[in-house]
C-alpha cells in the first residue's frame, strides 16, 4: 500500500515511545481506547491555554473563539459521516448516546408488547439501557445468534422480525469477534418493518468509512476516545425528522427556548439534547482527531489494519494450545483468543512484563461469552500505528506463558 509509513505514523504518538518493564511498549489494546497523536494533544493544550471559555452564551472574544472551534468540530464530524450538522449531538460517550435514544425515543414510543431486537454480540452498553426501558414499558428483548467464524447473515435478524418489532439495535463491528455486520442490509430490514435502527459504531467507524446516508441508519453512535480523540466525548447521529419529534433527555441550560415556573419550551436539535456546559475541549480535540484520520485516510488505515489482523490471526492460530475465537472472513480490528494452559488474566499479567498491553476478561460482552461457554478471552486489537512485529512479539510472549505453566 503506497504512502503508508507505519513507522512515521507511530512516531506521532508519544505514548507509543514508552519503555515498559525495560522493554519497548507493544500496544495491542486499541479497541478499548486508541492512543492519541501529538496533533490531538496539542489541540487540547492550546484550547485550555489560549482561548478557553464557555460556549454559546458569551459575547466576549474568548467565548466567540471557543464557540467557533466547538461548532467547527461539529461541522467536521458531520462532513466525516455525511450528514447535517443539526443531526450531530455531542454526548459524553457512546453509552450516553444509546441511553439518550432509549430514554427519549424509547419511553415516548414503546408500548407494552413491543419488541426490541439486538444480537448476542452486543457490548453491555447496547443491552442494559434497553433492558431498563423494556422493564418500564413491558417490552420484550429478542437476541439474534451469531456464528463466530462466519460473516453475519442479515437473514438471521430478518427472521426475528414481527409486527411488534420497534427497534433493531446492533454493532457495526463486534468488539470481541471483529465480525463486521452488514449495516446497510439490517437498516433496510428495520425500515421495511417500520422499526428504528440503532447502530453501535464504536468499533466500526475507526476501521472504515461511514456514510450514514448510504447506510440508511436512523441512529449511529461512537466514542471519541476510540477514534484517536479524548475521553469524555461521544457522538450521536440521528435523522433530523426523528430527532425533532423526540423529547429532551436531560434538562438544564442551553437546551431551552423559554422557561417559566410551571413549564418550558425546548430548543431545536441538536441543542435540545445538549443540556448544560458541554464537553467543549473534548469536542474540539475530537475534531482535530478527525482531521488527522482524514489526512491519513480512513480507507488506508482500514486496509492496513486488516492486513495486520489477518497476519496476527494466522500466527496465533498456529501456536499449539492457542485457540482464536472469531474467524469471520471479513473481520477487522481485534483478535480474541484462549490458551489451554492459562486463564486470560494470567496471560495478560505475564505478557505485560514483556511490554505488551492487551485486554483480558469478558470485554463487556457477557451474553456472547455465555453463548459459547467462555468465561473470558485475551484480546489483542490494532490501530493505525500497529505493526506485524507487534504480533511477532505477542506470539513469542505466549511461548513464555506456556513455559511458565508447564505446557
Amino acid at each position: 500500500m503506497k504512502n503508508y509509513d507505519v513507522d512515521k505514523i507511530k512516531a506521532q504518538f508519544p505514548a507509543l515511545n514508552r519503555i515498559i518493564w525495560d522493554k519497548p511498549l507493544v500496544y495491542l489494546d486499541s479497541a478499548a481506547s486508541m492512543q492519541k497523536p501529538q496533533k490531538v494533544l496539542d489541540a487540547i493544550q492550546s484550547s485550555y491555554s489560549y482561548n478557553y471559555s464557555n460556549v454559546h452564551r458569551g459575547l466576549h472574544k474568548l467565548s466567540e473563539e471557543a464557540t467557533s472551534d466547538y461548532e467547527g468540530a461539529r461541522k467536521k464530524i458531520a462532513n466525516f459521516i455525511n450528514c447535517s450538522e443539526k443531526e450531530v449531538i455531542f454526548t459524553s460517550g457512546a453509552t450516553a448516546a444509546i441511553n439518550l435514544i432509549a430514554y427519549s425515543w424509547g419511553l415516548k414510543n414503546l408500548l407494552p408488547g413491543d419488541e426490541i431486537i439486538i444480537t448476542i454480540a452486543e457490548h453491555h452498553a447496547n443491552i442494559v439501557p434497553w433492558q431498563i426501558i423494556a422493564q418500564q414499558k413491558d417490552v420484550k428483548i429478542i437476541a439474534a445468534n451469531i456464528i463466530p467464524d462466519e460473516d453475519f447473515n442479515s437473514e438471521i435478524i430478518k427472521n426475528l422480525v414481527t409486527d411488534n418489532t420497534k427497534i433493531i439495535a446492533f454493532p457495526h463491528v463486534s468488539n470481541v469477534l471483529g465480525t463486521v455486520f452488514p449495516v446497510k442490509e439490517i437498516c433496510k430490514i428495520a425500515k421495511d418493518c417500520g422499526a428504528i435502527s440503532v447502530v453501535d459504531g464504536c468499533q466500526g467507524i475507526i476501521h472504515e468509512k461511514v456514510d450514514v446516508e448510504e447506510l440508511g441508519c436512523d441512529f449511529y453512535c461512537f466514542s471519541g476516545h476510540k477514534l484517536y480523540g479524548p475521553t469524555g466525548i461521544g457522538i450521536l447521529y440521528g435523522k433530523s425528522d426523528i430527532l425533532i419529534d423526540m423529547p429532551p433527555f436531560l434538562g438544564g441550560g442551553d437546551m431551552i427556548d423559554i422557561v417559566k415556573i410551571q413549564h418550558s419550551t425546548f430548543a431545536e436539535p441538536p441543542a435540545r439534547f445538549e443540556a448544560g456546559t458541554p464537553p467543549i475541549i473534548q469536542a474540539i480535540a475530537l475534531g482535530h482527531a478527525i482531521d488527522w484520520v482524514v489526512e491519513l485516510g480512513i480507507d488506508k488505515i482500514g486496509k492496513h489494519e486488516k492486513k495486520i489482523i489477518s497476519y496476527g490471526t494466522e500466527l496465533l492460530d498456529s501456536i499449539d494450545g492457542v485457540k482464536v475465537f472469531g474467524k469471520a472472513p471479513s473481520k477487522t480490528g481485534v483478535i480474541s483468543f484462549t490458551m489451554d494452559c492459562a486463564h486470560s488474566h494470567d496471560i495478560a499479567t505475564i505478557i505485560d512484563r514483556e511490554g505488551i498491553a492487551v485486554r483480558a476478561g469478558h470485554h463487556c460482552a457477557q451474553p456472547l461469552m455465555d453463548a459459547f461457554d467462555l468465561v473470558s478471552t485475551t484480546r489483542a486489537s490494532v490501530g493505525a500505528y500497529s505493526k506485524y512485529e507487534d504480533f511477532d512479539k505477542l506470539a513469542a510472549s505466549l511461548t513464555k506463558v506456556k513455559k511458565i505453566f508447564g505446557a
